[in-house]
């Protein structure tokens, strides 16, 4: 009999030990998730930036290509969360939005954000399918809207600011600017210098000016205008990019150009996930190979 007890004691006993570290491990994550957080996943030859506010608004910013982007969800977001507030649809290209097929799997989305920039790949035509599954909300980013994330963090649109359905998809990306505090990002999706020209004529320099640039189609020369990035006058500059990707990204004009304007350059293929926190006045950076 007391050996029977005994057994029992020790299983609860055991169990009452994995409940407590699964606690402390619970607030840990939590308290190690304070503030402002962003994160250039590194999805390979792709696109995928995550977004939490200090009230912890949660934000997905393209989905990278297929089976890249769970893995590096979990690792900065908590394994009790299943839930995403948005998806931001930069442009509907198979490296922005493959990965949103295998999230919505396994995490509920409340509404996406889209540029209207169309394609007839039956990736994109999966995902619509999808969404319209899930009643996940559908709503055209325009320019002068503002998405406010809670803690001080918004995100202004400036691009598109017309009807690009009929566009090439980079031409109609989402351009967008995310600010907190003293901390701001240049979300610019694959924009192209077309759709920057436009940006440029339509915003004041000191509107544009940012902290850190998503260097926009992953380094390429046919984006990040050195008229455009001046206008930026980044500190930092990432690059979401494929190891030895056969499209030569980033390219090396891009480089020099983002060095000579002073800018520091991160990269995925180089760096891993590259995360920055701040409390809205100081930010650091930190990676995840």
């Amino acid at each position: 009999m007391f050996k029977e007890y005994k057994k029992y004691w020790l299983f609860f006993f055991a169990w009452l030990l994995l409940m407590a570290n699964i606690l402390f491990f619970y607030i840990d994550w939590q308290d190690s998730h304070k503030g402002f957080t962003f994160a250039m996943l590194d999805v390979g030859q792709g696109d995928s930036l995550f977004i939490e506010s200090p009230t912890g608004t949660q934000i997905l910013v393209d989905g990278g290509p297929p089976k890249k982007i769970l893995n590096q969800l979990s690792r900065v977001m908590s394994p009790f969360d299943r839930k995403l507030d948005a998806f931001i649809i930069t442009n509907p290209d198979a490296d922005h939005i493959s990965g949103f097929l295998d999230v919505l799997k396994t995490y509920k989305v409340d509404k996406i954000f889209e540029s209207g920039a169309l394609t007839d790949s039956k990736t994109y035509q999966n995902l619509k399918s999808e969404l319209e599954k899930n009643n996940v909300q559908s709503v055209l980013a325009k320019r002068g809207m503002k998405l406010y994330l809670g803690g001080g963090v918004v995100i202004d649109i400036l691009f598109p600011d017309r009807d690009v359905s009929s566009w090439a998809t980079n031409d109609g990306s989402i351009v967008a600017r995310l600010s907190y505090g003293n901390t701001s990002i240049m979300l610019t999706g694959d924009a192209t210098t077309k759709t920057e020209k436009i940006i440029l004529a339509e915003n004041k320099t000191a509107l544009l000016n940012s902290t850190i640039l998503k260097v926009g189609h992953h380094g390429s020369r046919t984006s990040s205008s050195l008229e455009f990035t001046k206008a930026i006058a980044p500190i930092y500059a990432l690059i979401s990019d494929g190891k030895d990707n056969k499209y030569g990204h980033p390219h090396q004009e891009t480089l020099n150009m983002l060095t000579s304007l002073g800018a520091q350059v991160f990269r995925t293929d180089l760096l891993g996930t590259i995360v920055m926190k701040s409390d809205g006045i100081n930010s650091r950076f930190y990676f995840q190979k």
